[in-house]
């Protein structure tokens, strides 16, 4: 069976959709059989009676596999808003053991199965579960946390790890991601003090990336990132 990894975020939009798809496309090139999931997606876009879930499309596309679509995106919402508050705006029961099986499935195809989550760590996908609850329910999955490189990424990541450990969670790293082409002195300074007070490593720190086409993504994970972590832990 292959290794999972949780990429979650210290809020909603801060490029855990971009880092795991350039994360999967840079594993691929160092030959890791790189598999992907988006367990819960909500503000799909919709054509007549069918939801295109364009997150869970391109970290597919970006990991290279063919796996099938209701594996990588058992659930599909419509509604912009948290999974749970969708969910029950649309019926849709999220069930933990439909995300545990379509897992099972890709960490048995797959040497890695990068998780991408929905919002931060508190984000609710049911009454009962929230994204935190898929690292324990899925294994003791590690989180890799991805904060947007701006002020108050400091408190941001340090609530998020500290909360982690709080559950028992491994962190595996963290990731800097600039959201914003204007460059704020914060931005400057986040890195030194994570690397201070951070009780995680710290893989690298991506720019602003106004073209998301794909080889611009795979090059600044190349160019950024350490990867050397996450392949020592894959026991390359």
């Amino acid at each position: 069976m292959g290794k999972g990894i949780l990429i979650t975020g210290t809020d909603t939009d801060v490029g855990k959709t971009l880092v795991t798809g350039g994360l999967a496309a840079v594993l691929r090139e160092n030959g890791v059989d790189v598999g992907v999931m988006k367990p819960v997606e909500s503000g799909c876009r919709r054509e007549g009676s069918n939801l295109f879930p364009q997150d869970a499309l391109f970290l597919r596309e970006m990991a290279g596999c063919q796996d099938e679509l209701q594996l990588v995106n058992p659930y599909a919402l419509e509604h912009p808003l948290a999974p749970a508050t969708a969910a029950q705006l649309e019926g849709v029961a999220i069930e933990l053991e439909v995300i545990r099986e379509a897992y099972s499935v890709l960490t048995s195809r797959h040497e890695l199965v990068l998780i991408e989550g929905a919002g931060g760590m508190l984000a609710p996908l049911n009454s009962q579960l929230f994204v935190a609850d898929l690292s324990i329910k899925l294994g003791d999955v590690p989180i890799l946390v991805v904060a947007r490189d701006t002020l108050g990424a400091i408190n941001h990541t340090l609530l998020t790890i500290h909360y982690a450990r709080t559950e028992k969670i491994d962190v595996m790293g963290v990731v800097l991601n600039c959201t914003c082409s204007q460059c704020e002195l914060a931005d400057c300074h986040n890195m030194e003090g994570l690397q201070r007070l951070a009780d995680a490593p710290l893989l690298g720190s991506l720019p602003f990336l106004p073209h998301t086409d794909r080889e611009s993504i795979k090059q600044a994970v190349r160019s950024n990132l350490n990867m050397e972590p996450l392949l020592l832990w894959l026991g390359r």
